[in-house]
């Protein structure tokens, strides 16, 4: 994960100190360097922006008052700030607006870093968990014969339920796998936004639907019939592309 970073101090030289270091630590991405609060309040208006590295004391807005202002830009909650200051009577101010860490000058690399991976932990922590499917690297197991075998979703073309097993067909394999199973299992573990019931006895993957027509869908040269009972959700799907 990478997180894109302003730096806002009036002094040039620990400006230039800081952007130095964001730009040696290989998660985080400078994306501008302001002497002025208002200007990066600006930035963050227009742009992503994940971390700020802002001073306290600057002569139009303080930090403390532009760290204020962040949690009120559009789209909701601001970045997450990690102050810069001389002064140690900040740090009560720094806690009230819920700062993640309050870097004391003269600070070195080191104890940037530190505070860096407060930020990196924390968007980690924030981030939204991806579903396997959206990861690629999904999988499920089917017990085949007297094994466990394991099944890339990303793989399967359709399934289909017969009385007490499915058949479950694969791209480039001729032969579908014989599962001990029903389909309303496997509707369960895949994705509802990737698979869909189109027959009682039929799951197809929606991206591997090659043609439709009134009451059939074809996969490859497979048609398969669509059921009256799952006719509505099927074209409410495929109503998005016409």
């Amino acid at each position: 994960m990478v997180l894109k970073c302003i730096a806002v101090d009036d002094e040039p030289l620990a400006l230039g100190m800081v952007c130095s270091f964001i730009e040696q630590t290989p998660f985080l991405e400078l994306k501008g360097a302001f002497s002025s609060g208002l200007k990066a309040l600006e930035m963050v208006h227009h742009e992503q922006i994940d971390l700020i590295f802002l001073d306290i004391q600057m002569p139009d807005l303080n930090g403390i008052q532009v760290a204020r202002m962040l949690d009120h830009q559009p789209g909701g909650p601001g970045p997450r700030v990690i102050f810069t200051t001389a002064f140690n009577n900040f740090a009560l101010d720094g806690y009230k607006v819920d700062a993640l860490d309050y870097l004391l000058k003269p600070f070195d690399y080191e104890e940037f870093l530190t505070a860096a991976n407060k930020a990196r932990n924390y968007a980690e922590m924030k981030a939204p968990v991806k579903s396997p499917e959206e990861t690629g690297d999904a999988y499920i197991f089917l017990k085949v014969e007297y094994q466990l075998v394991r099944v890339a979703i990303k793989d399967i073309l359709y399934i289909e339920g017969l009385k007490d097993y499915v058949k479950v067909y694969l791209e480039n394999n001729d032969k579908p796998l014989l599962t001990l199973s029903s389909l309303k299992d496997l509707e369960v573990k895949l994705s509802s936004k990737a698979f869909m019931r189109v027959h009682r006895s039929f799951i197809v993957s929606l991206e591997k639907i090659t043609a439709v027509t009134k009451n059939t869908l074809y996969i490859g040269d497979r048609m398969i019939t669509l059921s009256e009972q799952h006719k509505e959700a099927f074209n409410s799907y495929f109503r998005k592309w016409l």
